[in-house]
């Protein structure tokens, strides 16, 4: 031991997150738990914050109350309020440890008898505000259905008075201080930010729940957006906070400006989920210039790659349509972490999860920016393996915080058996191409998946409100951002359908352009409604009027093709006759909010022109012309251990001889090569311009200077079923123009002069 201790004091320094493994259980010697520390001890606030939770669990594997761990824990609280702030509540929380508890009460009480005056009262403080609201929420839990109002009115007038005597920072965060709460709000905690400049602060206070797995799950998220952000990758994630302030009970911050998944489905109707087009539209709602729409969507790619490497990776499961939510900004988020590390809640002898994680036709479309495969897809794909990749350059680091929990009495993290998903997950001995071909194939598995759309369908029949339309705080149209009323609007005095047009955005539809004239109006206004979004007027008024006669809506069931004029034409007459007996409807029908919120203007109204005109469809692509570019493909080359290895990646922009959609697939020879021995293929995409193939094709046994006089011989060609497969485009690249001691990954352009 003598020895090793020696070693220990000679050893070049561990980083700190290195060091961390060393606190576990398996370590029990005093003096090499000491070196630990003193590694530990060059991290920043910032990293110490970070990796708070394990520290205090590690707490428990000490010989000795008094050691280096407890020393340093509260010498840098005293010299952070964030690390006191923070050390608190985790060491409140662990009191709860039965075998343990004692111990952290010893550690809570030096923190306290340390921390001077001012700190303590503002501690206590938020302590009583705890309780206080911990109260309201267990008295409206055990509440009925019809007294629980009245029981959340009277607990949160008590929480009030507590408001009216000091303001109180909140535990999720010491920086924000609350002054009073916000009356108007009952279905959340709306406080009063104390900084008159700052926004109000909206949270959740949770009881009958075990909100650990949630930080810990959160925790590893944010460690993952560091990562990536320390490596030039923006993945636009979406950190919010969420602390147990004791046994089954907590706070947790609400996003602004958010949605689930399932409230933006079901204003599509209960088979919303099934639908393609609902995310894609309700950010349009409310990002409805170009310039806005395009960040949202930028947003929307970027941060569901970040979703699903971190969902797989923890193997958060319980995926459905309530706990996956959406930012009006285009930030996708998840939340209610409640089942992770692979645990997936059953359904009979099935996984309830079957996908990898969640990855749904309706978010590809947000990605493609319309229903066909676009090079945009191709963006996504190598975001999540780009992200993947650099979180498995550090499986240590999250194998070693996830086993320092094990401990900590989570049900669903307890032994080898646990941390063994994550290793899996991780592909720790894959090279990054192999990890790359791996999480490409759960892409695709994902996208796949009917189960995920099916679970969400599940999931809104049994939340579907009874009355099917939206409360009052959010919008009554799925295309409308807000409620208008007759009083602002002015009377309508007349509606009839103008006009319609062709349009090619995001997809070719047709649009009916209304004319509407107020009182008091002379001249006209003209809106423009697609046949869904009349549809959608139809139903709601239907649920909110079940008692009156409404106007029978034209059918939408036709047969053969319903984008062309012939059948527009027919819909203009059928809308007309449906306007005219709407607003000769009773005045309670007509004068509703849901009708003048229907016909108020909205940004598309103001930036159509030419209503008369029907948009020109666009081009379509230009025939093949012998040595003209015909896309292009992005390829890896590399060498080692005598094997050539061509990643094919991706292509972008194939040109079809008829202009339809091809089925691309790759295929490789390197030439010489008389008797075509070296021929590879890749597999088949369908019905794309745009495949994503992230496919290995190796050639094994030949040295630098055999490959140095080969050349690589790569087609791109359609399969058909019945007729013969057709050439796309193609290219040869001189293996002698290449380092292959290094990588290569680049870009090529595809001429249309097949080889033969």
């Amino acid at each position: 031991m003598a020895h090793i201790h020696s070693l220990l004091h000679h050893w070049p320094l561990l980083p700190p997150v290195t060091a961390l493994e060393l606190l576990h259980s398996k370590f029990a010697d005093t003096e090499v738990r000491n070196v630990a520390v003193s590694w530990i001890e060059k991290s920043s606030d910032d990293e110490l914050a970070d990796y708070l939770p394990q520290l205090v669990q590690a707490l428990k594997f000490d010989s000795h109350l008094k050691n280096a761990l407890v020393m340093f824990l509260l010498s840098r609280a005293l010299a952070n309020i964030n690390i006191a702030h923070y050390l608190y509540w985790l060491l409140k929380d662990a009191v709860q440890d039965p075998a343990w508890g004692r111990r952290y009460e010893r550690v809570l009480g030096a923190l306290l008898c340390l921390c001077g005056v001012k700190l303590r009262a503002e501690l206590e403080k938020q302590s009583h505000l705890v309780t206080l609201l911990g109260a309201v929420a267990e008295r409206v839990r055990q509440a009925g259905g019809s007294t629980r109002q009245v029981a959340l009115q009277e607990g949160l007038e008590n929480v009030q008075n507590f408001f009216q005597r000091n303001s109180c920072r909140l535990p999720l965060c010491p920086s924000l201080v609350a002054k009073e709460l916000n009356m108007k709000f009952l279905s959340k905690l709306a406080l009063v930010n104390a900084d008159p400049l700052g926004e109000e602060i909206n949270v959740m206070f949770k009881v009958g729940e075990d909100l650990r797995q949630d930080m810990l799950a959160l925790q590893m998220i944010r460690i993952m957006d560091r990562i990536w952000l320390q490596e030039g990758l923006d993945l636009r994630i979406v950190n919010f906070k969420c602390i147990s302030t004791g046994k089954d009970k907590g706070m947790v911050e609400l996003v602004p400006s958010s949605d689930t998944l399932r409230k933006i489905q079901v204003e599509y109707g209960v088979t919303g989920s099934f639908k393609d087009k609902p995310l894609a539209e309700w950010l349009r709602k409310y990002n409805p210039a170009e310039d806005e729409y395009e960040k949202a969507s930028e947003n929307f790619i970027y941060s569901c790659a970040g979703c699903c490497v971190a969902t797989y990776v923890l193997g958060i499961c319980d995926r459905h349509n309530d706990n996956i939510m959406l930012r009006s900004t285009g930030h996708m988020f998840h939340i209610d972490f409640g089942k992770f590390l692979g645990h997936a809640q059953m359904f009979g002898s099935f996984k309830r999860d079957r996908a990898p994680f969640v990855l749904t036709s309706d978010m590809a479309y947000v990605i493609n920016g319309g229903e066909r495969p676009t090079s945009r897809f191709q963006l996504f794909v190598d975001l999540c393996c780009q992200a993947y990749n650099l979180i498995r350059k550090h499986s240590g680091l999250f194998l070693n915080l996830l086993s320092l929990m094990t401990s900590s009495g989570l049900p669903e993290l307890t032994g080898s058996q646990d941390l063994k998903y994550v290793f899996d997950a991780l592909q720790p001995h894959n090279t990054d191409a192999e990890a790359t071909i791996f999480f490409t194939r759960l892409i695709e598995s994902s996208l796949g998946s009917v189960a995920t759309k099916f679970n969400f369908f599940i999931h809104n029949l049994a939340q579907l409100r009874f009355s099917g339309l939206p409360a009052n705080d959010e919008p009554i149209l799925s295309f409308s951002p807000k409620t208008y009323t007759m009083k602002q609007e002015g009377r309508i005095v007349h509606a009839s359908i103008f006009s319609f047009q062709k349009r090619y955005n995001p997809d070719k539809h047709y649009t009916y352009v209304v004319r509407i004239l107020r009182e008091g109006q002379t001249e006209p206004n003209f809106l423009f409604r697609t046949f869904d979004e009349f549809q959608e007027l139809h139903n709601k008024l239907t649920i909110l009027f079940p008692l009156w006669k409404l106007p029978s809506f034209p059918n939408k069931m036709v047969l053969g093709r319903t984008h062309i004029k012939e059948v527009a034409a027919k819909r203009k007459l059928e809308l007309n006759n449906y306007v005219h007996n709407l607003l000769r409807s009773s005045t309670e029908v007509t004068q509703c909010d849901l009708v003048y919120t229907f016909f108020h203007p909205i940004a598309r109204d103001e930036k159509t022109e030419g209503l008369g005109a029907t948009p020109k469809a666009p081009e379509p692509p230009p025939s093949p012309t012998s040595g003209r570019v015909e896309g292009e493909v992005k390829l890896s080359i590399s060498y080692r251990n005598s094997n050539l290895f061509i990643m094919v990646m991706h292509i972008r922009d194939l040109v079809s001889e008829d202009g339809t959609d091809p089925n691309p697939y790759v295929k490789t020879y390197l030439l010489p090569d008389p008797h075509k021995t070296s021929k590879r293929k890749t597999k088949i995409s369908r019905k794309t311009r745009n495949p994503t193939f992230n496919e290995m094709l190796v050639y094994s046994g030949y040295s630098k200077e055999t490959l140095g006089l080969r050349e690589l011989q790569l087609s791109v060609l359609s399969a058909e079923s019945l007729r013969e497969n057709y050439f796309l485009g193609g290219i040869t690249l001189r293996l002698k123009d290449f380092d292959l001691s290094k990588e290569t990954v680049k870009w090529y352009k595809l001429t249309a002069v097949p080889y033969f």
